[in-house]
């Protein structure tokens, strides 16, 4: 294990100090397989990639035509994402997910290790979010992260926590196993698709 100067997951300088040193193993250096088929079966969504790290997705989505952004707070993580996706760059953009508002109403959330990145005392306020950036109808798609390990990130959860998480304003309506997970989440990670009500 590395020896970091910063040990809180809620400040920016925990993650530049990772990305600086190139210590990233939940960066899979690509775009992972279910999301590659859920743009290739699906309309061209308004979409948001929140704690996008290096944003390898950012450039699929853009490529397909989808109107996506992707945000980090971390300056070092901003600087990954805008040399990852080259000619998609000005999408990557420095921001804070509790404050950042779209341009346009949002149809997706696509969640990538961002949940799991919080310590879990923040998840309802990142639930809450959500729920407050899309709109009836629209989509929180991505991989969630289960596990009972007390320390992290990646912070895991239950499913009976998720569900508690989420229910009230959302329902899950794809729930399937991930076969192309990278190390630290093989095993533990479920693809899903969540809608949110009305």
């Amino acid at each position: 294990m590395a020896d970091f100067q910063q040990r809180d997951p809620l400040s920016p300088a925990f993650w530049d100090e990772r990305f600086a040193r190139s210590f990233t193993p939940w960066d899979r250096g690509g775009v992972p397989l279910a999301l590659r088929d859920f743009v290739a079966a699906s309309a061209p969504l308004v979409t948001l990639i929140p704690g996008c790290g290096s944003a390898y997705e950012l450039a699929l989505l853009a490529e397909a035509g989808w109107d996506a952004t992707a945000i980090d707070f971390s300056p070092q993580a901003v600087q990954a994402g805008k040399r990852a996706v080259g000619g998609h760059a000005e999408r990557v953009v420095e921001a804070d997910f509790f404050a950042w508002q779209p341009a346009r109403p949002l149809q997706l959330i696509y969640e990538r290790a961002f949940l799991c990145a919080m310590p879990r005392a923040m998840w309802p306020r990142v639930a809450a979010r959500w729920a407050a950036l899309l709109p009836a109808g629209a989509l929180l798609a991505g991989y969630f992260f289960f596990d009972d390990a007390p320390k992290g990130p990646p912070f895991g959860i239950a499913r009976e926590q998720l569900d508690a998480l989420l229910q009230q304003d959302f329902e899950c309506i794809t729930d399937q196993p991930v076969g192309d997970s990278i190390p630290v989440f093989d095993g533990k990670e479920r693809w899903m698709v969540w809608r949110r009500r009305a």
